[in-house]
Order: C-alpha cells, then sequence, then structure tokens
C-alpha cells in the first residue's frame, strides 16, 4: 500500500532523523519507499526559490506532487521538510489519497541547544532573514495523525510510536511477515553520488531552513 508520511517541526527537532530510519526500516521490510529530504528537494528541485512565504509554499507544494506521482506508482513517499504554514500542508492533504502527518513535537528553546550550526544565534542576530520560529511563523498542525515529542522522548520510542501507527492502521506489515532483507546507509546514500556524478549540488548552503 502507497502512502506519503510527512514529518513536519522546527529546524532540529528530529525530522531528518526519524524520517531517515523510518525509511531504511521500510527498505528493510522489502517495501517500495523514496526518502524525500527537503534540503536534497530545493538544492537539485528548487533552486530558483528564495525562503519568503510564496517561495516556500511553492516548495513544498512540489514535493506534494512529487509524493503524489510516487503514490501513484505505488511507492511509498517519507518526506521531512518543515513545511511551516498550515494552508499549503492541508493542500497536499487533499491532493495524496493516503497521506499520514508526523508532528516533531519540540520546544523552541530545545530545538535552539540542538543547534551545532548556530544558525539559530544568527537567526535571532539578524544574520538570517525568513528563519523558521525566529523572524517567520511556524504553524503547528491542528490534528496530525501522529505527534512524536522529541524533547521527552528517545528516538527508538519515537520511532516506534510511528511504526506502530502505520502498522495498526494497515499501511505497512508487521515485521514478522515481511521477509526481512538487509539495507545499510551505504545503500541508503548511494543515490546521492550519482547526483553528485551528474553535477546536481548535495545538499543546501548553511544559513538556511525548508
Amino acid at each position: 500500500m502507497s502512502f506519503t508520511i510527512w514529518f513536519t517541526g522546527l529546524s532540529g527537532s528530529g525530522k531528518t532523523t526519524l524520517s531517515r530510519l523510518l525509511f531504511r526500516e521500510l527498505k528493510c521490510r522489502s517495501l517500495k519507499a523514496e526518502l524525500l529530504d527537503g534540503d536534497i528537494i530545493r538544492t537539485n528541485f528548487s533552486q530558483e526559490l528564495g525562503f519568503t512565504k510564496k517561495d516556500r509554499d511553492i516548495n513544498v507544494r512540489r514535493i506534494g506532487f512529487v509524493s503524489y506521482l510516487l503514490a501513484k506508482n505505488d511507492v511509498i513517499s517519507v518526506v521531512a521538510a518543515i513545511a511551516p504554514y498550515r494552508e499549503t500542508r492541508e493542500q497536499n492533504r487533499k491532493l495524496i489519497d493516503s497521506y499520514v502527518e508526523v508532528h516533531c513535537n519540540c520546544p523552541l528553546e530545545t530545538a535552539e541547544r540542538r543547534d551545532v550550526k548556530g544558525l539559530y544565534a544568527r537567526a535571532r542576530a539578524g544574520e538570517i532573514p525568513n528563519f523558521t520560529g525566529i523572524s517567520d511563523p511556524y504553524e503547528e498542525p491542528v490534528a496530525p495523525e501522529i505527534v512524536v515529542n522529541t524533547d521527552k522522548e528517545s528516538v527508538s520510542e519515537s520511532l516506534g510510536k510511528i511504526l506502530c501507527y502505520l502498522e495498526e492502521k494497515g499501511f505497512v506489515p508487521m515485521a514478522h511477515e515481511c521477509q526481512m532483507i538487509p539495507f545499510t546507509e551505504d545503500d541508503e546514500f548511494q543515490w546521492k553520488n550519482d547526483l553528485a556524478r551528474l553535477g546536481f549540488a548535495r545538499a543546501v548552503g548553511p544559513g538556511r531552513s525548508k
């Protein structure tokens, strides 16, 4: 069964970590899945966009449309993108039949403490405009399918909560029902090397958020 699971939350809330772990678990269960990281999509698909509300909305809708196309071909989309505006997230929900929203709920102060690159500090100093949570709003989901409180839960607890929901709702089979296959980080990121060889950028530049 194809579906889109979208991780939304502040920068530093755990979206990337959880989405990669979930993607790896789905691949280990022999399921067809793609990982759509907001930074990578922006770099290779939305290079011309800035960080105004209009540009952010366009980027989020583009990711939603890619997810829609993947779903039509029975591929699961695992999306990690801030997607700060509620209305645009709801547009994607209407577009995609099987849509699961995961709110990585994390207080701003915790996200700031996790920020080893110092982006929040730079944003507070006015060096980075339109930074979500500081100079640009983040509109929390009203009724997400899953809420993970990443300031209180361990990574394994949050991942377990997500997998439990997907199993209970019939989105994914139980692990014991699958032919489990090894899936390593080398397998996961091989396509990044392929992109690099073709001249595509690997990641967004420092100081930006999706």
